[in-house]
């Protein structure tokens, strides 16, 4: 193809993209898409009205049942992703959720996951939080579940175990969680659904669970020494001081209720809001309950045929990478448009709240972004970083100054809440207690919030784009080393939130070069070959969730999709690599899959929540992300520079 044909047909593919875009931005200037998880959490949103003994509304019910029957997998269980494998504790709530709803248990749904749970060992190998749910509903009883005593919220911050030193996440769901194992309320259903064929025996009689994989076998048999000791001292604990660490606890969820995006603004941590209110006698129409219970409810998502609840919403992130990928795509039109999202962004900035973040950091200014439309004690470091560096591409585009505040405030946030290690987590400072992912109550293995590569590669990209280098910022040259020190022997680096490897290699190559580092230099070069290696024949890239197992070997093949191949390309162009052929490819697998209606579509999980254990699917990623990537080629081949000198 000529290039002048080649430089249309792109132009074609861009504005097509574009203005599908830009039909989708809110009338006060946002954009925010579906954020769809596995079946856990439509399950767990029956399951909570059953609990309640509310009827779900009729038509309701049959959209979700729909949902769960869809997803369900050919190995007759349900997944953790799309094309995953059989997960236990998915495949249990999402049969518990079936049966509520009143599908037959003689339907080819109900058979075909009775035989496939029980194959796997029976639903006495669920999780933790499968096991409280289950002992809520009086199916198991709380001898199933670790010991986590609400007087845990009186501890000194010095102790072992503190709410302190364990993730945002956690901490939100735990709070409201350990008032709920402290009373042991038992569910109000009216229909008083049983469970028993899904177990190879009693459900009364399950005790503990086996350590999981990540576990430490002596730490694990500590913790579980002590869970023994919790068990034989907890009816000796006294009534006042329970009753103390119970006010703590409602003291802690109701300071950060958070109106109507919910406690933390994810799903597990509202639901348990709800439910602790209720086990404390707040009446319905109490104006706690309310706020808390609208919050779930306005995380649906219904459609004809189907429905489905999300974990939580992303209007921020999805708003600023929008912004990026129209200043990329470039023209009056898009560039005004981006500019209104930053302008409602502007205001969505923490500046007058100390959130959690600051038991670290109690010096820091707040200055940050949350992920959700108001999150005010969880900002987060990605974020804030990419709304930074949007902001600050805009005011270069349009000579203006209109962000300059906001861009320094949220600069000042994220130097300050640098690790000691050099590295950025998502929401705290030195959140790296690992010993307690040993705990019993921690199989899931999600219990921290450490630095990771990715997050960090993006406060790289921010300082540098801001026009920081490694030779004047202390705080820079640390998280260069911090990169450098965490590059995999062949070349990658690891995505914490996004799946996986390409996800963090491309976060990184974008960082290095944003940061100065030269296209030929061996961190480069080396995650090049990674890239150029793990490309599909088809010419796109894809990653299989299974890559966060334990014991990584290798790449883990997947079929192509859209926003991991944007992501690959990214980075390659980062690196210099604007011409190789490889680059090229991926660009024509990109055109040839742009669907009618101007953007892409993937059915693949590429994003994460917590490894191994919950993931994600960004439906606004196959939109914008490839837009990206095509604007940001033909930028290159038909500028000046073969290389894009940006954090991002």
């Amino acid at each position: 193809m000529a290039a002048a044909e080649m430089t249309e047909t792109l132009d074609q593919r861009i504005q097509a993209a574009t203005q599908a875009l830009l039909d989708c931005q809110r009338a006060d200037g946002h954009w925010v898409f579906e954020l769809e998880a596995d079946a856990t959490i439509p399950a767990e949103y029956v399951l909570m009205k059953h609990y309640f003994g509310e009827t779900l509304d009729a038509a309701l019910a049959a959209q979700i049942a729909a949902y769960l029957r869809r997803t369900q997998g050919a190995h007759g269980g349900w997944p953790l992703f799309d094309g995953g494998d059989f997960d236990m504790s998915a495949s249990v709530k999402a049969y518990f959720a079936l049966k509520v709803i009143g599908e037959s248990l003689d339907s080819a749904a109900m058979r075909r996951a009775r035989d496939a749970i029980r194959s796997h060992g029976g639903a006495e190998q669920s999780n933790v939080f499968t096991r409280i749910l289950l002992s809520l509903h009086g199916i198991t009883s709380w001898r199933s579940v670790p010991m986590m005593p609400v007087e845990i919220m009186l501890l000194p911050r010095w102790f072992p175990f503190h709410i302190a030193k364990i993730s945002y996440w956690a901490r939100t769901v735990i709070v409201p969680l350990l008032v709920l194992m402290a009373l042991r309320p038992v569910a109000r259903a009216p229909k008083k659904i049983t469970l028993d064929e899904l177990f190879n025996r009693s459900p009364r009689s399950i005790g503990l669970a086996k350590k999981a994989p990540h576990q430490n076998q002596a730490w694990f048999l500590f913790f579980r020494f002590i869970d023994v000791l919790l068990r034989l001292a907890e009816p000796m604990f006294p009534s006042r001081t329970r009753r103390r660490a119970i006010d703590k606890a409602v003291a802690f969820v109701t300071e950060r209720l958070n109106g109507e995006n919910g406690l933390g603004a994810i799903f597990p941590a509202m639901v348990n809001t709800v439910m602790m209110f209720d086990v404390l006698g707040y009446a319905k129409d109490d104006p706690n309950v309310v706020t808390a219970s609208n919050a779930i409810e306005k995380l649906l998502v219904i459609k004809p045929s189907e429905a489905y609840c999300q974990p939580c919403v992303s209007p921020v992130w999805d708003t600023a990478l929008v912004c990026h990928a129209l200043m990329e795509a470039g023209g009056e039109e898009a560039i005004r448009r981006a500019a209104r999202g930053l302008e409602w962004l502007q205001p969505l900035q923490v500046l007058d709240v100390m959130g959690d973040w600051a038991t670290q950091r109690p010096q820091v200014r707040p200055g940050g972004w949350a992920f959700q439309y108001a999150n005010a004690y969880y900002p987060d470091l990605d974020d804030t970083a990419v709304v930074v560096m949007a902001m600050n591409r805009a005011e270069q585009l349009l000579s203006g100054k209109q962000f300059t505040q906001a861009i320094e405030r949220g600069r000042e946030w994220i130097v300050g809440l640098q690790s000691r290690d050099g590295g950025w987590a998502a929401f705290d400072a030195d959140n790296t207690y690992h010993y307690l992912n040993n705990i019993p109550f921690a199989d899931h293995g999600a219990l921290l919030d450490p630095p990771t590569e990715d997050v960090t590669a993006r406060c790289v990209s921010m300082l540098a784009q801001l026009g920081e280098t490694a030779n004047s910022s202390g705080v820079l040259a640390s998280a260069i080393e911090y990169l450098r020190r965490s590059q995999r022997d062949d070349g990658s680096w690891y995505g914490r939130w996004g799946i996986n490897y390409i996800y963090g290699t491309w976060s990184v190559l974008c960082s290095l070069n944003a940061a100065g580092f030269a296209a030929r230099s061996p961190e480069i070069r080396k995650a090049v070959n990674w890239l150029l290696w793990v490309q599909n024949q088809d010419g796109g890239w894809g990653e299989d969730a299974a890559s966060y197992q334990l014991g990584y070997a290798g790449h883990k093949t997947a079929p192509s999709t859209a926003s991991q191949t944007a992501w690959a390309l990214l980075g390659l162009m980062a690196a210099g690599e604007v011409n190789d052929r490889a680059v090229a490819r991926g660009i024509a697998y990109l055109a040839k899959t742009q669907a009618a209606d101007g953007f892409w579509h993937e059915e693949r999980f590429t994003a994460t929540g917590f490894p191994r254990a919950f993931y994600l699917r960004y439906h606004g990623y196959a939109k914008f992300f490839p837009l990206w990537a095509l604007a940001r080629y033909r930028n290159l081949k038909t500028g000046n520079n073969q290389i894009a000198k940006l954090g991002m």
